[in-house]
């Protein structure tokens, strides 16, 4: 479970990094390891180790219902409170820019933080996927 879990994972992050390098025409391997962006990985992994207990434990198994809400945590997570987080920090990031040219040196925040639902829901899918493919 735990490996199907991992590769769920990576295939997110993979491509993230790609579908970054497409819009952006560049590569940028951080992209990696970095939050946010399409599609989330962290919902891929914790909606294949749902998905995986389930299988494995039955869907109406203690330890299903505890993963299931583990991973609805994880995913109002991204697309909520991570999410406000990065719009926060576009906002703060602009008067950064306003107060640097004071010369002040204010250090840029990160603002791709989160997910849109769109974003998660491919997550999820991504994790699914993982779990019926390899079984």
């Amino acid at each position: 479970m735990l490996i199907n879990s991992v590769i769920a994972w990576a295939i997110a992050q993979v491509s993230k990094t790609i579908i970054f390098g497409i819009k952006e025409k560049r590569i940028n391997f951080k992209r990696l390891v970095e939050t946010g962006g399409m599609p989330s990985s962290h919902t891929a992994f914790v909606t294949s180790l749902a998905t995986g207990i389930g299988l494995v434990e039955g869907f109406n198994s203690t330890i299903f219902a505890l993963a299931t809400a583990f991973a609805l945590v994880v995913m109002y997570d991204a697309a909520g409170v991570r999410r406000a987080a990065g719009k926060q920090a576009r906002v703060l990031n602009m008067i950064v820019r306003d107060l640097n040219k004071k010369e002040l040196h204010i250090e840029r925040l990160r603002e791709l933080l989160g997910h849109t639902p769109f974003e998660v829901l491919i997550g999820a899918a991504v994790g699914i996927g993982v779990v019926l493919w390899r079984g």
